[in-house]
């Protein structure tokens, strides 16, 4: 078996989550905030990509951070090119038998009919080949329903699958990301129309073809439970999407066959302050809990 057949076993079958550590420059000084780092420590985006990646890899090394109940992590373009205890990220990930996965979209585009598309991507095959040189497994790109209009959710499902496939040719397996506001005024009819979207494009894919889907927890139970059972699905993840921790938690365990890609609601609770002994059991708690609501 190869490494990316075995990855994708361990994706399909074993209970875990996945750790989205893949906050991007406009997000990263609110990451830095809420884990204790405030905005006048530090000038200019070097020095600021340098404490965030040393956040990631307090995570990332701690003893509690293992592939027994995080099946991935998903990166920042600029933590796969850096290291985590000597060794290159994506390696050191796997070594802990967690499975690498990169953001690849370069945030979004202006809204325009209730979404925001992603902005283009002119050198992701230069990306895609250098990810996969790198060991690393499959990619993650983000868009935004901020309402339910129709033509903006299928322009919005379109353009995740044309990278998806752009992605599958690379031989990596796309995590597709229609993020649906969870402010959004008609969260429920949005999420009925992109739920018939996304089935008529993951009926278009070839067979033996598969993609994951990043969807952000529906307000009917199970809506998306028919995706899990798709011959061209891997896995369904769930996005916090600004929910707290244990909120997000109650809302994923009543879905079945779902589980968590969580950054922010992993995250909550660390600081910079916290002593060695004191993070980890924070972070402990924290991964526990995502876990178990993964589960059920």
């Amino acid at each position: 078996m190869s490494n990316s057949e075995t990855q994708a076993a361990k994706i399909r079958n074993q209970p875990g989550f996945i750790a989205a550590l893949d906050q991007s420059g406009g997000s990263t000084p609110k990451a830095l905030k809420l884990y204790g780092v405030e905005e006048n420590t530090y000038s200019g985006e070097q020095q600021m990509m340098d404490l965030v990646h040393k956040m990631r890899t307090r995570i990332v090394t701690s003893p509690v951070f293992t592939g027994d109940r995080i099946a991935g992590a998903i990166l920042f373009e600029a933590t796969m090119d850096r290291e985590f205890g000597g060794k290159p990220a994506a390696d050191y990930l796997w070594d802990k038998k967690v499975i690498p996965f990169l953001k690849i979209d370069k945030g979004l585009a202006d809204e325009a009919n209730d979404v925001q598309l992603m902005k283009p991507m002119p050198t992701l095959d230069d990306l895609l080949k250098k990810a996969k040189s790198k060991g690393i497994f499959g990619t993650k790109e983000r868009s935004v329903i901020k309402s339910n209009n129709a033509e903006g959710i299928k322009a919005v499902v379109k353009q995740q699958f044309e990278v998806a496939r752009q992605v599958l040719s690379h031989g990596l397996v796309p995590i597709v990301e229609p993020e649906v506001d969870i402010k959004n005024p008609d969260k429920k009819g949005s999420e009925a129309v992109l739920k018939k979207e996304i089935q008529a494009e993951l009926d278009k894919l070839p067979a033996g073809q598969q993609v994951m889907l990043k969807l952000t927890i529906p307000d009917e139970d199970n809506l998306y439970q028919d995706f899990t059972k798709h011959p061209r699905v891997l896995k369904v993840v769930a996005l916090s999407g600004g929910y707290s921790r244990d909120e997000a938690n109650r809302r994923l365990a009543k879905q079945n066959g779902m589980i968590a890609s969580f950054s922010r609601a992993l995250s909550e609770g660390l600081s910079a302050q916290q002593s060695d002994a004191e993070f980890n059991k924070s972070l402990d708690t924290a991964i526990q809990s995502i876990y178990d609501a993964s589960k059920t």
